[in-house]
């Protein structure tokens, strides 16, 4: 099964392609975010799931629920999502795009999910040596998930660094069955 990040990536570098070359890339971020809050939004969901709505009808309805303040383009590109059966992704381009946009920025998202509580001083350190290594301002999120036993992963793009408990109980298992 093909991941939703690969589908989602060729449409979300044409959308900021678009954005650039409109000057437009905090308008159309914007709007992505508007956009996948009305494909999530529980009504506007039963209508793009009707199998017996057209891909016509799916883009005229999220069109219609964006109005007339949507950016130049996005109407286009919406359509473009719905007859290829890819509205369900906008949450993914969105992120996608954010991405795409903080690399222009010169900064970049980097999640940190540890077992435990990490002390601010720890994150703060943590800030600067990915700064250093990847060249660019980074804006960490912290999130805890006890599911991992032990440890963090850190994920920044398309890096992530495993450092987690459970992370490494796979690996060995892995290792074990070669």
């Amino acid at each position: 099964m093909i991941e939703p990040t690969t589908l989602a990536r060729p449409y979300a570098r044409a959308a900021f392609q678009f954005a650039v070359d409109n000057t437009a890339v905090d308008v159309w971020y914007e709007a992505l975010q508007l956009l996948t809050s009305v494909v999530a939004e529980p009504r506007v969901a039963r209508i793009l799931d009707d199998p017996a709505s057209t891909a016509v009808q799916r883009a005229e309805t999220v069109s219609a629920v964006l109005g007339d303040d949507a950016p130049a383009g996005l109407s286009q590109f919406v359509a473009v999502l719905s007859e290829n059966h890819r509205l369900s992704l906008t949450g993914e381009v969105t992120r996608l795009f954010a991405e795409l946009k903080a690399s222009l920025d010169a900064a970049t998202n980097v999640t940190l999910t540890s077992a435990f509580d990490v002390n601010d001083e720890t994150v703060e350190t943590l800030s600067s040596a990915l700064k250093a290594k990847l060249g660019k301002t980074v804006d960490m999120t912290v999130k805890t998930d006890s599911t991992l036993l032990g440890g963090a992963i850190i994920r920044a793009g398309d890096m992530v660094i495993d450092g987690s408990v459970r992370g490494r109980l796979h690996k060995l298992a892995t290792a074990l069955k070669s």
